[in-house]
């Protein structure tokens, strides 16, 4: 019990991390390719692991070293690689934290670093790094290479005959988060008034708005085959130096603010793109058909549209570890979900949009554009009529399907232990809400 280290490369220095954070059993430990900064991390586009990015960790304060740091004063190295993607610059930057704190404690030589010449990769000359710093401390060997191994057969390691747990009849993770919605569903109920919208506000994390944003007038739009000839395209500031891009089209050329009009307006909602959809979609026409004399904007919130990056690289945004997720997971570790952003983009626009005289807007939305609109909807008293399509059956839905299509952009933690969406969705038939082709939890109808 008085030499217990834990050790690990890339995930497994992951999960060394995480635990030095969590258990004092571990009597030395020797995180290795993972330990540097959130900062490095987020600098140099490098999508992270879900479990790497713990939630709320940025909004705390919190870094990789501080994980570390529950640890001391027990002995420490971090293993690093020269020319691994988890940036060397960052292992020294945490060793240097945890060596001050090691130095006040008054034991400076229980941490310590190595950094390889290699690629990520837990190769020889880190394990043999390992090996002595752990010899160091137990005192059971002097050795400081590695001798010949003799790898065994997967076989040989396997716990259970075949590998798997669960084939032993074991519950699955999807199981135990099934029941688990379940059992919120039946302790939730139903969700409607004050209460409603304590929650939304609350689990979107949404902040105070004050006064009318601030927008500038873009460019002029033309020739694009919207659904009418002319467009302008303003930037609705919803944040200092965050905007929300919307156009409002025109009959007749236009470069200048919106005129005054009257209450009744269209605000749309995009799916992935305003530009594509005036042109592709047919809710669009169908509205406007429907309400010839009411002027129309789009919207593209953050991310989306015109202000979807292309941080991770050209053409990742629908990628695994694209732009769209790396926002995403930021956004949980500031405490702050990026629908709730979103969503906060859409509100910032209808205050806007009451600004210019237009307190009675028919919300009109689509897919995950869906999402943000029925929050905005329920919470602004702007918003007379919603017309949603593509929206999300329910996040219970989510929760209780094996595989789901739905993006992390679009999910909210801890949502279910206060509301889901069909308690939006009756909270909105007093505003004439219509669905059409709704998507269930694989994004499909």
């Amino acid at each position: 019990s008085q030499r217990i280290g834990v050790t690990g490369n890339s995930g497994g220095g992951t999960m060394t991390t995480w635990l030095c954070g969590v258990e004092q059993r571990w009597t030395m430990a020797a995180p290795s390719c993972f330990v540097t900064t959130f900062r490095r991390n987020m600098e140099n586009e490098l999508p992270a692991d879900t479990e790497q990015c713990p939630p709320q960790a940025l909004a705390l304060g919190l870094d990789h070293d501080d994980f570390l740091a529950a640890l001391a004063p027990k002995p420490i190295v971090i293993l690093g690689k020269e020319r691994d993607y988890f940036d060397a610059r960052g292992v020294e930057e945490a060793h240097a934290r945890l060596r001050r704190l090691y130095e006040l404690l008054g034991v400076p030589e229980q941490i310590g670093v190595f950094i390889g010449p290699t690629t990520h990769g837990y190769t020889q000359e880190n394990r043999e790094a390992m090996y002595r710093w752990f010899n160091q401390v137990t005192k059971v060997s002097e050795a400081t290479t590695e001798p010949p191994l003799t790898l065994e057969e997967d076989q040989q390691l396997w716990c259970t005959p075949k590998g798997q747990v669960a084939e032993l009849g074991a519950r699955t993770v999807f199981q135990f988060t099934r029941e688990k919605s379940q059992a919120l569903a039946t302790a939730r109920g139903e969700v409607s008034g004050e209460a409603l919208t304590r929650a939304v506000t609350d689990v979107l994390k949404l902040r105070p708005r004050a006064g009318t944003p601030d927008y500038r007038i873009l460019r002029y739009l033309s020739a694009r085959r919207y659904p009418l000839p002319q467009a302008v395209a303003y930037a609705v500031e919803t944040e200092p130096g965050i905007q929300a891009l919307v156009y409002r089209l025109y009959q007749e050329s236009w470069f200048s603010r919106p005129p005054r009009t009257g209450p009744r307006a269209i605000l749309y909602v995009a799916h992935l793109s305003s530009d594509a959809e005036l042109r592709e979609e047919p809710l669009v026409r169908e509205v406007m058909q429907a309400e010839p004399d009411s002027p129309v904007f789009t919207c593209d919130v953050r991310g989306i549209g015109e202000s979807r990056p292309e941080t991770c690289g050209v053409n990742t945004f629908h990628s695994r570890y694209g732009s769209d997720f790396f926002y995403a997971i930021h956004s949980l570790m500031l405490d702050r979900p990026y629908l709730g952003q979103k969503a906060h983009d859409v509100l910032c626009v209808l205050d806007w949009m009451a600004s210019l005289g237009h307190t009675d807007v028919h919300v009109v939305a689509k897919g995950w554009g869906a999402l943000a609109g029925t929050f905005a909807a329920v919470l602004h008293q702007s918003a007379r009529q919603v017309t949603l399509k593509n929206a999300l059956t329910s996040y219970r839905d989510v929760a209780e399907s094996e595989e789901y299509g739905w993006p992390l952009s679009v999910l909210l933690p801890n949502v279910l232990a206060h509301f889901d969406l069909p308690d939006c969705y009756r909270a909105l038939q007093a505003k004439g809400l219509r669905i059409i082709e709704p998507w269930n939890a694989m994004a499909t109808v």
